[in-house]
């Protein structure tokens, strides 16, 4: 367990020291955050305003701002997950397995060593990313949310990030250079704010596209994550008329369906649950035939 805990402290000094790979695992909700401040932001709420007249200004302004900063956090689950694996590209592309080979390291335990240390990197940034969003919405709009949601929150980002952090083990397994995967980290960086729903509102998407976006699980955890952020903002917004609601919800990712069927939030945690075995499975598999 030692030798595990080593090679884990050993990935995050590297992750951490490297301060351009830290930016650039959080370039992508940085470019979200930018692109609601400038410009996207205004668009929303202009929109919100015209379909609701009669709500304070405040409301709608707390509503997207709620929405955006829960789209920052579920983007951020993913994209420091898979910066945490520069560390497993570099050992593999400069020969520095078959140094850890000719040690007394097995290659279960480098294999831990590098699926823990993403799971922690990506957990840790989230965290961070996620008590800064909650600072900016009480200090900007007076927004607050209450201990259970907060709770909820950090138990759906925890699983996130073990759900992402596997899946990016696995995506990194075929990855040989650190070209490849700067080029992988940036593809990765700009689609995901489309496919998670958080650059454009899924309900102004055609339906075909809004359907793919709802089955992938990216979408999916970033809806759970809003649902917490945005409930009492989204009240207030809509005035708790129920017709209201269910159009907002849709309409912005808070609620999703595949068709005619309704995604609920216990088949997205079986899902994310799913991924850690499949992809932690897979990923162990792929690693180790690399570590020769």
């Amino acid at each position: 367990m030692n030798v595990i805990l080593d090679i884990m402290g050993r990935n995050l000094r590297l992750y951490f020291r490297d301060r351009l790979g830290v930016f650039f695992s959080l370039l992508a909700a940085i470019i979200l955050f930018l692109l609601y401040t400038l410009f996207l932001g205004n668009l929303q709420t202009q929109g919100l305003k015209q379909g609701f007249p009669d709500a304070p200004d405040g409301a709608v302004k707390t509503f997207v701002d709620s929405w955006m900063f829960a789209g920052i956090v579920g983007i951020t689950a993913v994209t420091t997950g898979l910066g945490a694996f520069s560390a497993f590209v570099e050992d593999g592309s400069s020969g520095r397995f078959r140094d850890f080979l000719v040690s007394p390291i097995k290659r279960s335990q480098l294999i831990l060593g590098y699926l823990l240390s993403s799971f922690v990197i990506a957990l840790t940034m989230t965290l961070i990313v996620l008590l800064v969003s909650v600072a900016y919405l009480f200090f900007t709009d007076g927004l607050v949310l209450t201990a259970g949601q907060l709770a909820l929150t950090v138990a759906y980002v925890a699983l996130s990030c073990a759900a992402y952090a596997a899946l990016s083990a696995f995506v990194i397994s075929f990855v040989r250079t650190q070209g490849a995967f700067s080029a992988l980290s940036t593809i990765v960086g700009t689609v995901l704010g489309f496919l998670s729903g958080a650059y454009i509102p899924v309900g102004s998407l055609p339906e075909g596209v809004a359907n793919v976006i709802n089955a992938l699980p990216f979408g999916q955890s970033s809806m759970i994550v809003r649902q917490q952020f945005t409930e009492s903002s989204l009240t207030d917004l809509s005035g708790d008329q129920p017709q209201a609601l269910a159009s907002l919800r849709r309409a912005y990712g808070i609620t999703t369906s595949i068709g005619d069927w309704d995604v609920t939030v216990g088949y997205v945690l079986a899902i994310l649950a799913a991924m850690i075995v499949i992809f932690t499975t897979l990923a162990a598999l792929r690693i180790r035939s690399r570590i020769r």
